[in-house]
């Protein structure tokens, strides 16, 4: 009883790939999102523990990360994460995906603490090909999230290349308001859908 107690205490602390960290996340939310109680608050939680968005909002900024104090990047995580929880949690909740959609997964892909997950989504006759990237801080830490690649589209390539954009014209605290604008924006016309 001893050995086989030891043996799961010690599977349980094994890693975690990232193809399982993927197939794990979309499962949880798909159970969030096909349940009666479907909300913002319940996916945003579940997308939390898959989703690394402090690691997304530097990757983001890119070169400028290094510039900001350590205020200014907290400030900028969270709104990020607020951003991308008004964006897509909302809209998930409204639309689901259905029970028409299926996921493919494909094959898993480490270089050291990077890692890549290729899947298809195929509704009816469709295939949709994305790409989860994934880091560890640690070559024992948990595997997470940083970005999603959807039609040869990086989330973190689009908002950089956005950022970078912003950020000439209006400087950083510019930036961080029209994105907390944005976000103001997009949660009350959420409310208003309820």
């Amino acid at each position: 009883m001893f050995v086989s107690l030891a043996l799961s205490l010690t599977l349980a602390a094994a890693p975690v790939g990232p193809l399982s960290v993927v197939k794990s996340a979309d499962g949880e939310i798909q159970k969030v999102l096909q349940g009666p109680d479907a909300s913002t608050t319940k996916l945003a939680a579940r997308a939390d523990e898959f989703v690394d968005f402090g690691e997304l909002a530097r990757r983001a900024m890119g070169p400028e990360w290094p510039k900001l104090n350590k205020k200014q990047q907290d400030d900028f995580g969270q709104t990020m994460k607020g951003l991308l929880r008004a964006s897509y949690a909302q809209k998930a909740v409204t639309e689901g995906r259905g029970g028409s959609a299926r996921v493919q997964y494909g094959e898993e892909t480490v270089e050291g603490n990077e890692a890549v997950v290729n899947t298809k989504i195929l509704v009816k006759q469709d295939t949709y090909p994305v790409v989860y990237k994934l880091y560890r801080a640690d070559p024992k830490g948990a595997w997470r999230i940083y970005d999603v690649v959807t039609d040869d589209v990086s989330l973190v390539t689009t908002y950089n290349d956005q950022f970078r954009t912003v950020m000439a014209k209006k400087g950083f605290d510019g930036l961080l308001k029209s994105l907390k604008d944005k976000q103001a924006s997009l949660e009350k016309q959420n409310e208003e859908k309820k």
